[in-house]
C-alpha cells in the first residue's frame, strides 16, 4: 500500500515562510510527476506547483517568485519552500504523485493546513 504524508503546515504571519514536506512510502518502483495543490474554503482545489522526475518545474502565477518546489528522488520526498506568504495563501495544501508500484496510480496525501495571518 502506497501512502503520501504531508507535514510542515502551520500558522505564520504575512511575510513569513514555511516549508512543506511530502513523503511517499510503500511498494514504489518509481515516481513520475509530483505536485502541490491547495484548497481554500469555498474554492476549488488548484495546482500550486509541479515537478517532473527530471526536475522540470511549473508554478501557478500567484506563487511565482515566492514558492520553490523540489524533490529528492532517492528519498521519495518532495518539498515546497514558501516565502513572502500572504493571507490569500491560506488553504489546505495537498501532495499529489503519480506512482508506479504494484499498480500505477495518482495518490493524494491527507493535506496540511497553512494559515497566514495579516
Amino acid at each position: 500500500q502506497v501512502q503520501l504524508v504531508e507535514s510542515g503546515g502551520g500558522l505564520v504571519q504575512a511575510g513569513g515562510s514555511l516549508r512543506l514536506f511530502c513523503a511517499a512510502s510503500g511498494t514504489i518502483s518509481s515516481i513520475d510527476d509530483m505536485g502541490w495543490y491547495r484548497q481554500a474554503p469555498g474554492k476549488q482545489r488548484e495546482l500550486v506547483a509541479a515537478i517532473t522526475s527530471g526536475g522540470s518545474t511549473n508554478y501557478a502565477d500567484s506563487v511565482k517568485g515566492r514558492f520553490t518546489i523540489s524533490r529528492d528522488n532517492a528519498k521519495n520526498t518532495m518539498y515546497l519552500q514558501m516565502n513572502s506568504l500572504k493571507p490569500e495563501d491560506t488553504a489546505v495544501y495537498y501532495c499529489n504523485a503519480h506512482i508506479r508500484g504494484w499498480v500505477e496510480y495518482d495518490y493524494w496525501g491527507q493535506g496540511t493546513q497553512v494559515t497566514v495571518s495579516s
